[in-house]
């Protein structure tokens, strides 16, 4: 049973995300909160498998919230969603920044949503398509100068391979057509990457990806 903390400012949504969640017997809504302070307070509470933060909300927003959150060493195991209705870009590379696992519009299909929980529980990210596309323009236009960061020197060329499948957006069923592997193989190969190059999820990998010149 996956546990999932509802925070929003809204209780209509609220009430209207938990029925959603609540018709998949695999989900649990164990707890909600109507603002960042208490999202935090309830996290650490109820050590939800899932949240899902809304961003604009009295005092601590969600941002700020999710940042809190993922720094804690006790929270390690809590992924978060943002869900909310505004798509600016600032907002969603601020998520990324602050360690959320995925970025979901409110309009999103309920079944998207129920897929969601399950993708962040089980330790995937998930960005929508255009959202992820639009993370990766922003990376390509960096002024930034690329590094190549050293910890890649150590990878085998199949798992750089699997790496640029990675920071191309590739899910590890695809990772697993493209590069003829088992999806549980490629999954053991995400696995290491994110343990050899010490980040926390595979939106970090494909960030480091970018950032070192792996990815045109």
């Amino acid at each position: 049973m996956i546990s999932v903390l509802i925070v929003d400012d809204q209780a209509l949504v609220r009430a209207g995300i938990r029925a959603l969640l609540e018709t998949d017997p695999d989900l649990a809504v164990v707890g909600e909160a109507a603002d960042g302070r208490t999202a935090v307070a309830q996290a650490a509470a109820l050590r939800p498998d899932v949240v899902l933060m809304d961003i604009r909300m009295p005092g601590t927003d969600g941002l700020a919230a999710t940042a809190e959150i993922t720094a804690r060493p006790d929270l390690d195991g809590t992924r978060i969603i943002i869900l909310t209705t505004f798509d600016d870009d600032e907002d969603i590379l601020e998520a990324i920044a602050a360690g959320a696992a995925g970025y979901l519009l409110k309009d999103a299909p309920a079944q998207a949503l129920r897929d969601a929980v399950k993708t962040a529980a089980a330790g995937d990210n998930l960005l929508a398509p255009p959202i992820a596309r639009r993370v990766m323009e922003h990376l390509a236009r960096s002024p930034a100068p690329r590094a190549r960061d050293p910890r890649l020197d150590a990878l085998s060329e199949r798992e750089r391979e699997v790496l640029v499948r990675v920071a191309e957006g590739d899910t590890n069923e695809e990772i697993a057509a493209a590069l003829h592997l088992s999806p549980a193989t490629a999954r053991t190969y995400v696995s290491r990457l994110l343990a050899r190059l010490e980040v926390r999820d595979r939106t970090a990998l494909a960030i480091l990806a970018h950032r070192s010149g792996l990815i045109g």
